[in-house]
């Protein structure tokens, strides 16, 4: 049986783990080989959340080629573009094409209401969340154009935080709604080209990103020490379906579908994975 992406190439970036590992894993099993990139170290010295690591790359790759796909990785921060365009210019290289992108890595961290957000704090979401993405197509699509395929796809990582707001997290929504921002304009642009340009908006997903002490926190201000039991209490109530959280696989698949042929239409478009979140 033929994979729904069989012999394409994919650029998933924040590939170590969470959602982009996840991503990695469900391209391959539809036969896409991968190039996967991640920071694999912190990011800022204020985030709660634990940073990914060689070994998560590492199992990564083991998973893809588990899978029996090829994959090439690369350690780098999307907000360097000059170590983006050397990896993807390598991957190619030895992958021999580039067919979807991926723009994933991000980073997540909250707590201050925005005038009172710390100056580096908003650079460093601003410069991983959304120049980061810029970055990442930026580097990408000179190789999808050279190619010689008929077009491509590319899905870019926004949020439910992208197209509506939260409090005290001004500077993740700021960064989410200009993803969207990126993604229409890229999608205008890349259209003349057969390239698709779509997002990704999930709610709450059972990540290290969402699952740490810090969100449960945010969720939980009335508990000292809050545990996934108690954040579900409050989570359920930001969504119709009576859950807290999806799981990675549930993006995924919404991943997959915009990377295949079966959305060979469709570009332009916020695709919310949210149990109804945006209906409240």
């Amino acid at each position: 049986m033929v994979g729904r992406v069989e012999g394409k190439v994919a650029l998933v970036t924040g590939a170590a783990r969470g959602q982009g590992r996840s991503h990695a894993l469900r391209l391959a099993q539809e036969g896409a080989d991968i190039i996967a990139v991640d920071v694999c170290r912190p990011v800022t010295d204020t985030s709660a959340i634990p940073a990914s690591t060689p070994d998560d790359l590492a199992e990564t790759a083991d998973l893809v080629k588990g899978l029996d796909r090829r994959i090439v990785t690369a350690e780098l921060d999307v907000r360097d573009f000059a170590a983006l365009k050397e990896a993807v210019e390598s991957g190619v290289e030895q992958l021999g094409r580039l067919d979807i992108v991926v723009a994933n890595a991000g980073i997540g961290n909250g707590g201050d209401v925005l005038h009172e957000t710390k100056e580096s704090d908003w650079d460093d979401m601003i410069g991983v969340n959304l120049s980061g993405v810029w970055k990442t197509v930026k580097a990408a699509v000179p190789h999808i154009l050279s190619g010689g395929q008929e077009g491509g796809s590319i899905i870019l990582t926004s949020s439910v935080g992208g197209l509506k707001a939260y409090p005290n997290t001004g500077h993740y929504i700021a960064a989410k709604h200009g993803v969207i921002g990126l993604m229409r304009s890229f999608a205008v642009e890349l259209g003349q080209h057969s390239i698709r340009v779509n997002s990704v908006c999930p709610t709450n997903v059972n990540t290290p990103m969402f699952m740490n002490k810090g969100t449960m926190r945010l969720f939980r201000p009335d508990l000292e020490n809050p545990g996934p039991d108690d954040m579900a209490v409050v989570a359920q109530l930001m969504h119709v379906l009576p859950v807290g959280w999806v799981e990675p696989v549930d993006i995924s698949n919404a991943v997959l579908f915009l990377a295949s042929d079966e959305a060979r239409y469709i570009t332009g478009l916020p695709v919310t994975v949210d149990a109804g979140s945006m209906l409240k």
